[in-house]
């Protein structure tokens, strides 16, 4: 027996190994962790149980005989992020450089498998070259069935991927499909083709950064949902981002016990709206004076600042918050906010997240790139995934809600279940000048945009109608907000039965 477990012993510490003591090395020279180093970062101390770490390849072709290691380049298991169960898996760049095969790929398929059979998370440390050229068809295969489980567990389990070096060609479909994408600056790519073949076919010079990098997909493309300094922070903010949000689709968010009381007023909110209708304002303060403590963990930070979306906590009881920006673009809905906002809608309706809205919007973006982009179709978006959604909804109009982008703002219309105002809101088709115009031609004068204003641009006509709930003194909004809460804590809703909507892709 001893001789057999000085064996084991040998086996669990080549497998620890990885590919080797010289491509550790390299790694931490390249100023990454290994696969395990981010493991032992993201997960509970002690908390780690790793699964397969004795799974080799099966190939001999292209001299793989004789280049077999154990666990075959991924590190995959389960774990705890603040006492509660996540499988995971640690793509390993020091084995066949993080490659995936047909064993790695089962490897992921059995984890992703287990998080769906057990109601828990799914977080992926990508950190891989693509597919194993030596494999060929097989190792794509194996890409394919990631996809799938992606996607089936989409909306059951949330999952989390984290890309840790290059990720390129198919590999990048698995990420693109999960629910957040961290990004660490300096590291990070993803590109489905690589510089060298976007200069033969197109003859753009871009280099590795330029064409894929964690800034480019912060705030360009918005593939990447955050970005960091350093994959310290990164793991961190996972598990951050774990907190907000439940286990699985059937669960409720994770309360957290908060000493900040449910019934504070706040008198700098008195002074946030300007009193001129068309200076800007920064909706942070509004969100960081309403919700617990001033936390706001905002998702997409540097792409689409026009909306802003992220995670609080009222009350204890985490909340998805959605709001207008006034300081970028007057805070109007464009073709990426219009993205942003139905993408973050649509996951916290799945997770059984509240969604708050704080509403100053003057419109769509008119111009000939944005009608020529599809700001109908992508803006429809956004309405269809507020009408779709189910969960609690409230909405407080701070100024402006003009036009369309009041209705799809999470109007009453759309059912929204507690929707209210502050004195300073404007409700109305258009703002006073554009209405006048249209109304009056020629007589468009200044006393007549008063007079529009003073008939308009106020939220009294909606509530006279029951569009609004109340008006509210915006120093009670914290307390009123926690209390609708509280109140639809118990809120069932439900959407006619069907296989699944046709949302305007």
């Amino acid at each position: 027996m001893r001789e057999k477990l000085e064996l084991l012993q040998r086996k669990r510490a080549e497998a620890a190994l990885g590919g080797g003591a010289e491509r550790i090395a390299a790694q931490h020279e390249k100023g990454k962790m290994t696969a395990r180093e981010r493991l032992d970062a993201l997960l509970d101390p002690g908390t780690f149980v790793e699964l397969d770490r004795f799974v080799t390849h099966r190939w001999t072709d292209f001299g793989l005989a004789d280049e077999k290691y154990l666990g075959d380049g991924v590190v995959t298991g389960y774990g705890r992020i603040d006492g509660r169960l996540a499988y995971v898996f640690s793509q390993d760049f020091t084995v066949f450089g993080g490659s995936l095969s047909e064993a790695h790929a089962e490897k992921i398929c059995k984890v992703m498998d287990l998080a769906l059979k057990n109601g828990a998370p799914v977080i992926g440390l990508n950190d891989s070259g693509g597919a194993r050229i030596q494999e060929g068809v097989v190792s794509l295969g194996g890409y394919a069935d990631i996809f799938l489980r992606n996607t089936l567990a989409s909306g059951v389990v949330p999952q989390i991927s984290a890309i840790l070096g290059p990720c390129a060609g198919g590999a990048v479909y698995s990420p693109a499909i999960t629910d957040f994408v961290f990004m660490v600056r300096g590291i990070s790519y993803m590109f489905v083709t690589g510089p060298s073949v976007v200069k033969t076919v197109t003859h753009e010079e871009v280099d590795f950064e330029g064409l894929g990098g964690a800034d480019v997909h912060g705030a360009t493309s918005g593939v990447a949902h955050f970005v960091h300094d350093s994959e310290r922070d990164a793991l961190a903010a996972i598990r951050k981002l774990a907190a907000f949000i439940p286990s699985n689709n059937l669960d409720e968010p994770p309360i957290r016990p908060t000493a900040d009381p449910a019934d504070r007023r706040d008198e700098e909110l008195l002074d946030v709206v300007p009193d001129e209708p068309t200076k800007p304002y920064d909706m942070h303060e509004v969100i960081r004076r309403v919700v617990d403590d001033g936390e706001f963990l905002e998702v997409h930070r540097d792409f689409a600042g026009n909306l802003l979306v992220g995670f609080a906590r009222l009350g204890g009881r985490p909340v998805g918050v959605v709001a207008n920006q006034p300081a970028v673009l007057a805070g109007v809905l464009d073709i990426n906010a219009s993205l942003k906002g139905a993408r973050f809608i649509r996951f916290c309706d799945a997770f059984n997240i509240p969604l708050v809205t704080f509403e100053d919007v003057p419109g769509f973006l008119p111009g000939v790139a944005q009608e020529h982009g599809g700001i109908i179709k992508h803006g429809a978006k956004l309405l269809f995934a507020y009408c779709e959604a189910t969960v609690p909804k409230l909405t407080v109009i701070t100024r402006k809600a003009y036009g369309g982008a009041y209705d799809v703002m999470n109007s009453k219309h759309v059912r929204g279940d507690y929707n209210v105002a502050w004195p300073t809101a404007e409700i109305a088709v258009m703002g006073p000048k554009g209405a006048v115009d249209i109304l009056y031609k020629d007589d468009a004068t200044e006393a007549r945009e008063l007079e529009y204003r003073e008939k308009f641009a106020h939220p009294y006509l909606a509530a006279a109608r029951g569009y609004l709930d109340d008006i509210i003194d915006p120093r009670d909004t914290r307390p009123r907000l926690i209390d609708a809460l509280t109140t639809l804590a118990t809120k069932r809703d439900r959407n006619p039965p069907k296989k699944h909507g046709n949302i305007p892709l």
